[in-house]
């Protein structure tokens, strides 16, 4: 099976109520994790590279990986998608090697810190956008700012600051003028493991307070606009789960008290509209937990082997906890792939669909 457009994917989730874990990667290891847990599952995926994954594998690396996977694992829908894109130049480039889903995020400027004004993230969306949809990629755009940092993208936001959250009454202006795919909001999800700076009266971590209201309000004005069931995206959506952490820290590691999303929170955006669930960090936390463990009780191994191997079991048990909460495990055989020349088809009209598809017709 190639690789599919994430449109397919994110359509068949609206249609069956679940959410698709979108995982990031940097190596093989983590590729061969994430095919072996959808493999067992059966479960479609989104596996991404953010521009920090690119200039450490190099793009024709990761494309060349993820052309294996989907040759190891011909029944699996895969997404290969471009996780927040700064500019055209870097969509395009990604496309070229094969990517079938972008990731414009001009909510920030392109030196992803600034934050952008609402009429550069249109302009620079809409450019992505007439780009892609003529190849039969799928696109993503941003409208708020997310908190934190992550592989050097980021505003910097403090988890508490909600000045720049997604105002729901500009969604469907931003979704009309872009024709954009899919759009992520921000709703006080950040980005890395130290979501919330929250402690209780005995120091333990608190989770992120979230707008969830913020969700049903973009889901309602989306729909009256006629875009039903469109699909949202939640970043920055890892749990930080407290056992991972006190993996890494049990074999000399130093991280911080924190908590991330719980995973009712996310369940909660899924039943509104989310489909596509962005993960990160909890797979780096089970990969260096992993790591550590074998240098702390094995101090003479050596061999990479020895210690990637548990490493990708780790990131393998995540994701199959993961796919089975997002509701995507079971619906890989739900429908025949598309390719992008089908999409190329649909964008041009072809899909009949008015305002009541995804792309507003």
């Amino acid at each position: 099976m190639p690789l599919v457009p994430m449109r397919q994917l994110l359509d068949e989730a609206a249609k069956g109520g679940y959410g698709v874990g979108a995982f990031n990667v940097n190596n093989m290891e983590q590729i061969q994790a994430i095919m072996e847990a959808c493999q067992e599952t059966q479960s479609p995926v989104i596996i991404q590279a953010s521009r920090g994954a690119l200039q450490y594998s190099k793009m024709i690396y990761l494309q060349k990986l993820m052309e294996a996977a989907v040759i190891d694992c011909p029944e699996i829908p895969v997404v290969m998608h471009l996780d927040h894109g700064n500019s055209l130049e870097t969509c395009k480039q990604a496309i070229a090697l094969g990517f079938t889903s972008v990731m414009i995020d001009a909510s920030l400027e392109a030196d992803g810190k600034t934050v952008a004004s609402y009429e550069y993230n249109v302009e620079t969306t809409k450019s992505v956008v007439e780009y892609a949809h003529a190849r039969g990629v799928t696109v993503e755009a941003e409208l708020g700012a997310l908190g934190g940092i992550e592989d050097g993208h980021g505003a910097g936001l403090a988890a508490d600051d909600t000045t720049h959250l997604t105002d729901p009454d500009q969604v469907v202006d931003f979704v009309q003028k872009t024709g954009c795919d899919a759009l992520a909001v921000a709703i006080g999800t950040s980005h890395g493991a130290y979501k919330t700076m929250r402690y209780d009266k005995d120091g333990n971590a608190l989770p992120p307070a979230l707008a969830l209201d913020l969700i049903e309000k973009i889901e309602k004005n989306l729909a009256d606009a006629g875009y039903k069931q469109y699909p949202l995206v939640m970043h920055g959506s890892s749990s930080v789960p407290p056992e991972l952490v006190d993996i890494v820290n049990k074999y000399g590691g130093a991280m911080k008290k924190s908590m991330g999303i719980p995973m009712k929170d996310i369940q909660f955006g899924i039943a509104r509209g989310v489909r596509k669930v962005n993960v990160d960090t909890d797979g780096r936390i089970a990969i260096t937990g992993a790591i550590r463990k074998v240098f702390a009780e094995k101090p003479e191994k050596f061999d990479p082997r020895d210690y990637l191997k548990p490493a990708r079991e780790a990131l393998k048990q995540l994701i199959l906890g993961k796919v089975k909460d997002f509701g995507q495990a079971g619906h890989a055989k739900d429908f025949k792939p598309m390719t992008l020349e089908d999409t190329k088809k649909l964008y041009a009209g072809a899909c009949g669909g008015g305002k009541g598809c995804c792309c507003g017709g």
